[in-house]
């Protein structure tokens, strides 16, 4: 029953990702509203990428960063940018259908170098956190990012503020 929760909340919340990385026009890509945040693009992208992580989470007990390889792809366009969250969405997808239940109460750690910076706790702990809430924490940046560079957003959970005023 836990992973078919975990389903239905991917689909949804995969799917206002989506929306969401379908408004960025290619001309918002390199703003950054303060030097040292990231840019759209940079966001978009590592928005992206947490769907890559989806594999190191539920099929290895220890995921170790230093032998992760990032293919960020081009970001020079917005449209790479869903092609690879696309891509990556896909086969996280396929991961979370075919993961073991079982194994979800396992703990379960990230690391790099042999030092561990997060866990070690149970996989659906890291799952929910690491990989859902995550995405949602940089998913609202991105809507942040976007206002701030004149941009519309979409609603997710609703009409934006936006659209149920006409503007």
């Amino acid at each position: 029953m836990i992973k078919q929760g975990l389903l239905n909340e991917f689909d949804y919340e995969a799917e206002n990702t989506r929306k969401l990385l379908n408004a960025i026009p290619d001309s918002a890509l390199d703003y950054r509203p303060q030097p040292q945040l990231w840019s759209i693009g940079q966001l978009a992208s590592h928005i992206a990428e947490v769907y890559n992580w989806y594999d190191g989470t539920f099929n290895n007990d220890n995921f170790d960063m230093g032998t992760y390889s990032y293919d960020k792809g081009d970001i020079g366009k917005a449209s790479n940018i869903v092609e690879k969250f696309e891509e990556n969405v896909k086969k996280a997808r396929e991961i979370l259908a075919n993961s073991d239940e079982s194994n979800y109460m396992n703990n379960w750690s990230m690391g790099m170098n042999g030092q561990t910076f997060i866990g070690p706790a149970p996989r659906i702990v890291m799952v929910r956190s690491l990989l859902y809430n995550h995405l949602y924490h940089h998913r609202g940046e991105l809507v942040a990012h976007l206002r701030a560079s004149g941009n519309k957003v979409p609603g997710l959970y609703g009409p934006t503020y936006e659209e149920s005023h006409g503007i």
